[in-house]
């Protein structure tokens, strides 16, 4: 029996309020409108990004249902929709690629207009919600919502993929994998025989190391306060593991001790904004560049000594790392099925869609990197 053009009653995780546990609830997911397409769930994984809105970190209006990291299948299409059928497997798109935008045609940019990151309106385009529980309204998070058996996303926030390419492990395409990834071989562009440091050693910041190996850095310092961490790092191509807790002087100072005047590529992985300055003054004082990858903590700024950057220094912010969403994420799955790139080592724990606060607190305790769940 079709389902098209119905509302769908489905299960989903939705957050009522900020610092309570994710509610598994009854929820109707209304069909989708024009230029949308519903989307049935397959895979979705845990991502600090989503814990940052529980913790109030990344301010978005409640309740809400969060997951932006995900693959499914189309289940139906709205009107006018011509890139994507029924049937079709997909990633949904936190950055859309609309295509028509300032930095969708400038070929430096990819944070599409069209994304709800700024203004977390927590809407569709038409200011309304798809998902209805208990009789109220549920926001959607950054587009795509995939803490849910069925989500509604614009036609500009999904790509088909490979229908051969495991649900389960490339559903960290839609975040994790790429952000980091795409942080050294787009954002920094990190060359051959480079010095590069990885302050963060979660899904992103290990994805990172990845992509500073595959550019050939012939150095990658990884740096996290949980030694636990190390051998992943080391197993995925870091040369050096550095626990600032072991060290009296400041982590950058520690850097420059290690390397003369600096490494040549920074990445701050964590969201924090002493660990953006420590990456900034890490980096070598003319011609280093720092990526700051991880979310930053609402309404904080940083202040810094400026000849940090007068001195030559640059300073660079990287969104879904850099990558046009529509036109790589089909060539990321196209890589990842030739194995050009490995996805198993980021994901320690596989659990159902009902574990999801257990989810949640591994990752809070520092036990898992990625944990996927699915339906």
């Amino acid at each position: 029996m079709s389902t098209a053009g119905k509302v769908i009653k489905c299960k989903a995780a939705v957050l009522w309020e900020a610092n309570k546990p994710f509610s598994i609830e009854d929820v109707e997911v209304a069909p989708p409108k024009a230029h949308e397409v519903r989307i049935k769930i397959l895979a979705t994984g845990i991502c600090r990004s989503d814990d940052h809105v529980v913790t109030g970190g990344l301010v978005m209006p409640f309740p809400i249902i969060l997951g932006h990291e995900a693959a499914g299948v189309v289940e139906s299409v709205g009107e006018g929709v011509t890139s994507l059928k029924p049937g079709d497997k997909v990633i949904p798109l936190f950055i859309p690629q609309c295509g028509e935008c300032s930095a969708c045609l400038n070929s430096k940019g990819n944070m599409c207009i069209k994304n709800d990151i700024g203004s977390a309106a927590g809407l569709m385009a038409d200011g309304t919600t798809r998902f209805t529980c208990k009789g109220k309204p549920i926001h959607h998070f950054i587009g795509t919502s995939t803490f849910t058996e069925y989500t509604v996303v614009h036609e500009t926030a999904a790509v088909k993929i490979d229908s051969a390419a495991p649900p389960e492990k490339i559903c960290l395409i839609g975040c994790g994998f790429s952000t980091g990834y795409g942080a050294a071989l787009q954002t920094a562009k990190v060359e051959a025989g480079s010095t590069c440091a990885v302050f963060g050693l979660g899904g992103v910041g290990l994805s990172v190391i990845m992509g500073c190996k595959a550019a050939g850095a012939s150095r990658i310092i990884a740096i996290d306060i949980n030694s636990d961490k190390f051998a992943k790092a080391k197993e995925l191509g870091a040369t050096d593991c550095i626990n600032p807790k072991d060290h009296k002087e400041p982590i950058h100072k520690v850097l420059l001790g290690m390397t003369g005047y600096g490494v040549d590529y920074s990445f701050e992985v964590i969201g924090r904004i002493e660990t953006m300055v420590a990456a900034l003054a890490s980096c070598h004082y003319n011609y280093g560049v720092s990526v700051i990858v991880g979310v930053p903590p609402a309404a904080q700024n940083i202040t810094f000594d400026p000849m940090l950057l007068f001195s030559g220094r640059t300073w660079k912010g990287s969104v879904f790392g850099g990558w046009k969403s529509k036109d790589s994420v089909p060539k990321l799955v196209a890589d990842y099925m030739k194995k050009k790139f490995v996805l198993d080592p980021l994901i320690t724990h596989t659990l159902p869609f009902s574990k999801i606060n257990e989810g949640f607190d591994l990752l809070r305790a520092g036990k898992s990197i990625r944990s996927v769940l699915t339906f």
